[in-house]
Parts: structure tokens; sequence; C-alpha cells
């Protein structure tokens, strides 16, 4: 996750990290960069390693078979915390497991862990930059999901946008090189 700190650079006394967000005709924008080591990968873990789901975009049909994940708890510590924990040691494990535990419950616990993460890198931007976030902004393969977006919206009681163009981070590095290129003159 990026946070567009402006022209300076903010420090992190919240264990974020401080970046270069692009630069344009001599202009620099910093960022606090949040970093998540297991977002999209939780469901390819689904996929992949305990075939749970067929593909990635199955989950959110799966997961919405419940309304919830009925105590079902996933710490997706799998290469262990990014930000704002660093811990290099957590590791994984999913708890609250019933005989009624179903695929459903586990890829709804699976959503809700995604969405977890982002709330506290999140909630340590805001008080980093003392800057409350009106809207979240998702783009990439994940932001697809519909119920991973409610969910996400749902905890941090705020909306969340999508873009009409899915890989808006692909296209914007894919404009700046175009502009740095001389393809194309400016912005317009």
């Amino acid at each position: 996750m990026l946070m567009n700190t402006g022209a300076q650079p903010v420090g992190s006394s919240h264990r974020l990290l401080t970046t270069i967000g692009w630069q344009l005709d001599g202009r620099l924008a910093y960022a606090l960069e949040g970093a998540v080591f297991m977002g999209g990968a939780i469901v390819q873990w689904l996929r992949d390693g305990l075939g749970i789901i067929e593909s990635a975009a199955s989950i959110g049909a799966l997961a919405a078979q419940c309304e919830s994940s009925e105590g079902v708890v996933l710490a997706s510590a799998f290469a262990g915390l990014g930000a704002p924990y660093w811990d290099p040691y957590a590791r994984g494990t999913l708890l609250g497991m019933t005989r009624g535990t179903t695929r459903a419950h586990i890829a709804r616990a699976a959503l809700e862990a995604i969405t977890l993460q982002t709330v506290d890198v999140l909630h340590a931007m805001e008080a980093e930059a003392g800057i409350a976030v009106s809207e979240l902004r998702a783009d990439g393969g994940a932001s697809q999901n519909d119920l991973l977006m409610q969910i996400q919206a749902d905890l941090l009681d705020r909306p969340v946008v999508r873009p009409a163009v899915t890989e808006t981070t692909a296209l914007g590095a894919a404009c700046l090189a175009g502009i740095g290129s001389g393809f194309w003159a400016g912005l317009d």
C-alpha cells in the first residue's frame, strides 16, 4: 500500500517505508509504503497448496456461501509479517475451526486476513502522516473481488474505489516511461 505524502519525505516511527512515489519534470513526490507479504498469495495458497478453490476468481463465490467465518481466523504470516510489524519469525496459523467448518469458512477467513492486514497498514499510515484517508483506492487482480472489496470497505468504514483499468499501477508506470522516453510530450 502506498500513501502519497507530497514533495517532502515523511520519516516513520510506525515502521513504514519512506519511498519515492514518482519523479516528473523535476518534481519529486514521496510516499509511505506498507509492505504486506501475503495478500493475493493467500488465494494462491488456497488454490495451489490446499486445492480449496480451482481458480483465484472463484474464492469470492465460495466465501460468499457463508455470512461470516464463524470464528475461523487465518493469520497469514506464511513468510513472516511485513509492515507495520516486521517480524520475520511469525508463522501462519488457522484457528477456530470446528466440525462445522467448511471450505467456505476458510475462504472467507482468508479474505478477512487480507483486509485486516490492509487495515493495520492504513491505520499506521494515517497516524504517521496525520492524514485521515476518506477513501481507499484499490487496483490489481484482488480488486476485482467484490466480496473482498466490500469486507474492506466495511472494516475501514469508508469507500473502496476501483479504477476502470484494474492494473492502474502498471498503466501509470507505462505512462511515465512513455513521457520519460519522449514518446509523449507530457501528461496531457
